[in-house]
């Protein structure tokens, strides 16, 4: 049967509104558990080594108990939404505490601390969400990267936490305040530490050199989007006014098409491919929602010659085709309602694609989406059976009057997922973790298990490498072991 999105319970409706605030393959290796890894990958950028939460590994264990997998180890943090970094036997989470933002490193066997650098904060979010980074470190063999709230660019040395250079961006480029600080996390491109700094006039992009922080280009700003068609009837070209917030909270993501290197851009306003040696740039796409409290946050997808974008308030969704020249593109198809990502960026499978739509928690769904069409194939809260013998237990949980058991939040929300070993991973807002098998035909969830720790908002991205699931909260990191265990 056709999953479609299921009526919610009247009581937990009311509920949930009363309870809302608003790499490269490595050699196997020895763990501290009774197992080893499988063949695996490190997780050092955010959304791993294929951008967008693709992970190549596999022999992963596909019953959970209902406890959920064996945890590892967990270890105290502080706020934050970035996702943690994994390269080799280290795992780098950006947090913060008190008045400092904190970037650590612990070991991934064990989730000792092995160094700790941090530098003053005053960010305080306007919006009332946490105070924490936004941005997840960008690991490499020698060198962590970070991005703070603030725009303190930082680049540290990935053996000992010892600074090697760092730039106030707020301070270097003129700025304007946005919505929930700083949030699009840096990439690495040819030697070239690729940023969205958001610095007016057309400083949105900006390029340095990656072992000394120099800056090496500048791109993107009003001789991108001044007087560019709109297809608003209130203002049907854009003026620029000087104010605007350039960026949003999309990271960028370097690909090629057409045999050309690029990158793409999902800034405030739309679409922008630049050259990465000049900063020159290829083409633009407007793509913004008409209210001004607005963001775009999914990064762009790509898959062959085309790319998919999508944004919630009313923006949905388009399918574009890159020219060969890489010049221009032309759309697919475009459509307001049937995918509006908030913030997960939505993952594709052979001809289809897969991600969470709506604004807001209540009434946003998983959908299973026909790519050449942009057609709705399946929708689901995450939630398919009975909901009579479950009540509300707390913010985050449910009781359940068959089994006499406090069981996790029945839907999802807006969740993040990766893609591992066939089967998606969700995190809902909530804090329910589950496995699920999700095809054009049908949705099924496998196993779903609640952490104590992981609470809303959960919003965080799910890393995986060599086995290993590492969950963040605003107060813990977690490390669940998803390896099949050793025969004896």
């Amino acid at each position: 049967m056709t999953p479609h999105q299921l009526p919610l319970a009247t009581l937990l409706v009311v509920t949930l509104t009363s309870f809302s605030c608003a790499a490269e393959p490595q050699a196997e290796t020895k763990s501290s558990s009774n197992a080893t890894t499988t063949l695996g990958e490190d997780w050092p950028v955010f959304l791993g080594p294929s951008g967008i939460g693709l992970s190549s590994e596999t022999g992963l264990i596909k019953e959970w108990p209902a406890a959920g997998p064996p945890e590892l180890w967990q270890a105290e943090v502080g706020t934050g939404y970035s996702a943690p970094s994994v390269r080799g036997n280290r795992v780098v989470c950006h947090h913060r505490i008190g008045d400092e933002e904190i970037v650590q490193c612990f070991d991934v066997t064990n989730g000792k601390t092995l160094w700790k650098h941090s530098n003053p904060s005053q960010f305080s979010d306007p919006y009332g969400y946490n105070n924490g980074p936004r941005c997840s470190p960008l690991l490499t063999e020698t060198l962590c990267y970070t991005f703070g709230a603030e725009g303190r660019l930082l680049c540290l040395n990935l053996e000992d936490g010892k600074l090697i250079w760092e730039r106030k961006t707020h301070e270097d480029f003129n700025v304007p305040t946005a919505f929930f600080g700083v949030g699009a996390t840096p990439i690495l491109e040819d030697g070239k530490l690729i940023v969205l700094v958001g610095g007016q006039p057309n400083s949105g992009v900006v390029a340095f050199d990656a072992q000394s922080g120099k800056t090496l280009w500048e791109s993107c700003g009003k001789e991108t989007w001044n007087g560019v068609a709109t297809g608003w009837r209130r203002q049907e070209n854009y003026e620029w006014t000087g104010e605007e917030m350039i960026v949003s909270y999309s990271s960028p993501i370097a690909v090629t098409i057409h045999g050309k290197r690029q990158i793409l851009c999902l800034l405030r306003h739309g679409l922008v491919s630049l050259d990465p040696e000049t900063g020159a740039e290829n083409f633009h796409y407007w793509f913004r929602a008409q209210v001004h409290e607005s963001v775009n946050a999914a990064r762009p997808v790509v898959i062959g010659n085309r790319i998919l974008l999508t944004a919630a308030y009313q923006t949905g969704a388009a399918y574009l085709e890159v020219a060969e020249d890489s010049k221009s593109v032309k759309e697919i198809w475009r459509d307001t309602e049937n995918l509006l990502c908030h913030w997960s960026t939505p993952i594709p499978v052979g001809k289809y694609i897969y991600g969470f739509s709506g604004r807001h928690e209540n009434g946003s769904t998983l959908r299973c989406l026909e790519l050449e069409t942009g057609k709705v194939v399946w929708e689901t809260t995450g939630w398919e059976g009975p909901l009579d013998h479950l009540s509300p237990a707390s913010s985050r949980s449910v009781k359940n009057s068959k089994t006499d058991t406090i069981d996790p939040w029945p839907y999802y929300g807006r969740g993040s997922s990766i893609w591992l070993d066939g089967q998606f991973l969700i995190i809902g807002e909530r804090g329910t973790v589950a496995l699920i098998e999700a095809t054009p035909d049908h949705f099924h969830e496998l196993n779903r298990f609640k952490p104590n720790q992981l609470n809303y908002p959960a919003w965080t991205a799910p890393v995986l490498s060599r086995g290993r699931l590492f969950l963040r909260s605003e107060t813990a990191l977690m490390c669940y072991d998803l390896r099949k265990p050793t025969k004896q």
